[in-house]
């Protein structure tokens, strides 16, 4: 049997060496060459999602951590980390249900998206869900209409420098209107508790925590001033998957973030909440695919195109723009490696994985060869569309 290796660490353009890093495990390995399942699957390995909760909750013994359903919501990992004692961020009302038909309490469940339907704000309310995100007047009032006296945080807006998914611009309202939609939330009835952010999915850069800490420190300040006061800090989600690129170690997070709220809060620091989704799931899971076509363009081409049964819609969608860069593993036969681009099963011309990101390959490739996707555990099954082209949602096993 041809060994997989990762055939594109120190394969990037520039020969810029790259070290090995996690994102498989030694069980996944195993399941794939015993049972052979159907391609294209994502298998998440739970061992490794409870080892993460527990670097996780090391790392930050002050904080309590609600898990961002929308990374993976098999219900084999939410229920891994429910009874590992995680808590639960929600993008909707069907994942509140999800999370209570395992049994999940609903005061362990927080409703963190922002702009929500409000029939969905009576259903999440209706089964205990009571504590609601928003930023904007118009989400709050929403809100007091169908969830009378619940719990509310505001939703700072913040720059996603560093990070290789930003979450800039749709989301979140400046210091000024944050201040007023609190006070405002009282006055409709609501119980106005804190604010939240998110410095981006895949945050590279520790120290990015620090400005929205403060900001978050001056409307904790300006809402008291106005009778307000405030006793919850949601940090949001960030912390990173190990992909192609070296990451700092969570250490440096935890140290930096510590440092932010130290000097901004002191002693009088409020109720620390993180809301991990991609760093609890990611390296627990590898994508695998095989490859369907192997072709030049032209006798003059120099770089190959290697076609997959898995891409942008169906399995690799944070590909798009190239933002989030998978090692790859790939068969080894002793063979030189070579440039190409990386392209999906459907008809459409956006369906192209890598294209100018520098990935090689060996010159030796089969159609029939197994490619895997290291750290491919968050936003691949959960993010796959329904039958684009024709193509099934990618198929996921849990180990």
């Amino acid at each position: 049997m041809v060994q997989l290796q990762v055939a594109e660490l120190g394969r990037v353009r520039g020969g810029e060496e790259q070290r090995a890093a996690p994102g498989t495990t030694q069980k996944i390995d195993q399941f794939l060459a015993n049972e052979r399942p159907a391609l294209p699957c994502v298998v998440i390995d739970r061992d490794e999602v409870r080892c993460r909760y527990s670097l996780l909750s090391e790392a930050f013994p002050n904080a309590t951590i609600f898990y961002a359903v929308k990374a993976n919501p098999m219900p084999e990992v939410l229920a891994a980390l429910a009874a590992a004692g995680a808590n639960f961020d929600l993008a909707s009302a069907g994942q509140a249900e999800r999370c209570l038909r395992l049994g999940i309490a609903p005061d362990r469940l927080s409703f963190g998206n922002a702009v929500k339907r409000t029939q969905d704000i009576t259903r999440a309310y209706r089964n205990g869900v009571d504590r609601f995100a928003f930023d904007s007047i118009a989400e709050l009032e929403k809100i007091g209409r169908a969830a009378p006296g619940a719990q509310v945080f505001c939703r700072l807006l913040v720059d996603g420098k560093g990070a290789d998914w930003p979450l800039t611009r749709k989301f979140g309202r400046d210091e000024e209107m944050a201040v007023d939609l609190l006070s405002h939330a009282r006055a409709l009835g609501l119980t106005p508790i804190g604010v939240s952010f998110h410095v981006g999915s895949q945050q590279t850069d520790p120290s990015k925590w620090h400005t929205p800490i403060a900001t978050a420190s001056r409307i904790f300040h300006g809402c008291a001033a106005g009778g307000v006061d405030l006793a919850f800090l949601n940090l949001g989600g960030g912390l990173p998957a190990q992909y192609r690129t070296p990451i700092p170690t969570l250490g440096a997070y935890a140290e930096a973030i510590e440092v932010a709220l130290t000097q901004y809060f002191g002693s009088s620091r409020p109720q620390i909440i993180i809301e991990p989704g991609r760093y609890l799931v990611g390296d627990a899971g590898v994508l695998r695919s095989e490859i369907l076509l192997i072709a030049k363009k032209s006798r003059r081409a120099s770089i190959r195109w290697v076609y997959l049964d898995a891409g942008r819609y169906n399995g690799l969608p944070e590909t798009q723009g190239e933002r989030i860069h998978y090692r790859i593993r790939a068969p080894q036969r002793g063979g030189r490696c070579g440039l190409v681009t990386i392209a999906g099963p459907t008809c459409d011309s956006t369906d192209i994985v890598y294209e100018h990101s520098g990935y090689e390959l060996p010159l030796d490739l089969e159609v029939g060869d197994p490619i895997d996707f290291l750290s491919a555990g968050a936003y691949t099954a959960s993010y796959a569309s329904v039958e684009f082209n024709g193509f099934a949602p990618i198929l996921t096993y849990r180990i």
